[in-house]
């Protein structure tokens, strides 16, 4: 069952996005997206206030989360938070099961 965390980056004067630029020209958010398990890696600016950068982080399990996270990718991602100034929220998310009611509102 996969593992989908939102990882919400706060930021000042264009930190988020500066933060997000740097992570996917230095090639990290193409390593990640690379590594076993992994299902999805993407940003996202907030139409309400571009200094939040929200990230759609899913994971085949909790396994390939913990292998992520020790892996060396990890402490250049803490770097650029740190020289960003980021701040972060996080939700922890399971997937839908398939016969829940919500399917009637989706529109494929």
């Amino acid at each position: 069952m996969s593992i989908t965390v939102n990882l919400k980056y706060l930021g000042k004067k264009g930190a988020s996005r500066a933060f997000a630029e740097e992570m996917v020209q230095s090639g990290t958010v193409a390593a990640i997206r690379a590594e076993d398990g992994n299902e999805i890696y993407d940003y996202y600016i907030s139409f309400d206030d571009p200094d939040v950068l929200l990230l759609i982080d899913q994971w085949h399990d909790q396994a390939a989360i913990d292998a992520h996270h020790a892996s060396p990718m990890m402490e250049t991602i803490a770097e650029l938070r740190d020289k960003y100034d980021l701040h972060m929220e996080a939700q922890r998310f399971a997937p839908l099961d398939g016969g829940q009611q919500d399917e009637r509102f989706m529109r494929h």
